[in-house]
């Protein structure tokens, strides 16, 4: 993985490798700023020659992919065609929190709700009295686009980011190519099929909907037989392995699962059923372009099929972060196979210092203060304990308490008991927590794709 690097003056420069960054560390050129992404300011230096890097957005519902690559260009000799080479430089994955916000106003509501009927019951009701304001998004959304600009913001304050690429999931490449486009011919084409096909695997968790195999090669089936009349419709389409695909062949589902009658109920929903993470993507889509058009950086769009596309085209492993990679116009990528940065958005806490019940009574409360002995809950430190069961360097996140002894959540599990004298901050929370994901395995990867 990249290291990034910054000269005396805080400006980005291109990053470096890690053996360089080791070089400079220990002969005293440089000095560390933030573990996570890893970036170091130079000493003895200000400016330096710089390339065109790019950053690449893939949009998540659940977990955003980000990827840096650097661009060139190969002349074909002969023909004098030109291709786009990309070099993978830094990969990442974010996830994000918008389904633990959405539960917690959910229960912000009940106590709401709980207090007004205790205490105000005699209050008329209200209604149509709130304004919102326009482009509003509910919170779990607004949460998802502010981390990730976030995160954008971050990215081009420790590197010289001078071009941006993001997915726009429903943005049609055809169209561009042939205005006159219509009807049956958007399915007719170099993308034919990775659209309605990319949609399945997201609805259907990327398993067998009939022996939930996973990691396998799946193909699309139809749930009504469309030699009974069945259609094309994405209603009526799931994934199959090709042993249950040959297994049902023809037959109406209801006769292949007429023994199974809880999975027949569960595929029928299930067929039914909106694609909640799609629709909150497609929801967002619009308002992150439209703010990463405001950095005035060029913004890059490409389609999720597109992406598909060329992930396939070029066989790579499905995970988010090459999937970011892959967004947009890709003839060929180089260096792709590295550790990916996993940021997970944790937050910075709560305001509520109350523990209540599930029926909303207190049942404890929290200290005032956050900093306990200059420590904070998810600072990343590192404690070299010297004697007891506990002995050993431990480093990971921590969780504070008013007596001082902390809980360490490193790699190997959580580790209780740590006294503060033996911490030594790392890295200030910033409300993310951090993890390195090691290398894809490609053939795995590749059958779950």
């Amino acid at each position: 993985m990249a290291v990034f690097v910054l000269d005396r003056q805080k400006t980005p420069l291109m990053p470096c490798t890690e053996k360089r960054a080791r070089l400079l560390l220990e002969r005293g050129r440089a000095v560390v700023v933030r573990l996570a992404p890893f970036t170091i300011r130079l000493k003895d230096r200000v400016g330096g020659a710089l390339q065109p890097l790019r950053l690449k957005l893939d949009p998540g519902s659940r977990v955003t992919g980000l990827a840096i690559v650097r661009e060139s260009e190969i002349v074909d000799p002969d023909t004098g065609a030109v291709e786009r080479l990309e070099h993978g430089l830094w990969f990442g994955e974010l996830a994000h929190r918008g389904q633990a916000i959405r539960e917690a106003l959910e229960q912000r509501r009940h106590y709401r709700r709980a207090r007004r009927a205790r205490k105000t019951h005699y209050r008329a009701a209200r209604f149509l009295n709130r304004t919102r304001r326009a482009g509003w998004l509910p919170p779990s959304l607004q949460h998802r686009l502010d981390t990730t600009l976030n995160w954008v913001e971050r990215l081009r304050r420790i590197a010289p980011i001078t071009m941006l690429s993001q997915e726009l999931v429903r943005f049609d490449t055809q169209a561009l190519q042939n205005p006159e486009i219509s009807r049956v011919e958007y399915q007719q084409g170099e993308l034919a099929g990775y659209e309605v096909r990319e949609y399945l695997l997201e609805k259907w968790h990327r398993t067998c909907a009939y022996c939930g195999a996973t990691n396998v090669p799946l193909e699309i089936e139809h749930i009504h037989p469309k030699s009974r009349g069945g259609s094309d419709r994405v209603s009526n389409l799931t994934l199959a392995c090709r042993p249950c695909n040959q297994r049902k062949g023809n037959r109406p589902i209801e006769d292949f699962l007429q023994r199974q009658p809880a999975l027949l109920h569960q595929i029928q929903a299930q067929a039914k059923a909106p694609l909640k993470d799609a629709a909150a993507v497609n929801a967002t889509r619009w308002a992150l372009f439209a703010a990463l058009t405001a950095t005035g950086l060029p913004v890059e769009t490409g389609s999720g099929g597109r992406t598909k596309f060329n992930r396939t085209r070029l066989d790579l492993p499905k995970t988010h972060a090459l999937d970011a990679a892959c967004v947009g116009a890709v003839d060929q990528i180089r260096g792709w196979n590295r550790p990916v940065l996993a940021i997970r958005a944790t937050g910075r806490g709560a305001y509520s210092r109350t523990r209540t019940f599930k029926n909303g009574f207190p049942r404890g409360y929290l200290m005032r203060e956050k900093r306990v002995h200059g420590f904070q809950t998810g600072d990343w430190v590192r404690a070299e304990v010297p004697t007891g069961k506990k002995a050993g360097v431990h480093v990971g996140r921590v969780a504070v308490r008013q007596t001082g002894s902390f809980n360490i959540q490193a790699q190997g599990g959580t580790v209780q008991g740590i006294s503060y004298r033996h911490c030594r901050v790392l890295q200030r929370a910033d409300g993310y927590g951090y993890a390195f994901q090691p290398k894809p395995d490609t053939e795995e990867a590749r059958r779950a794709a």
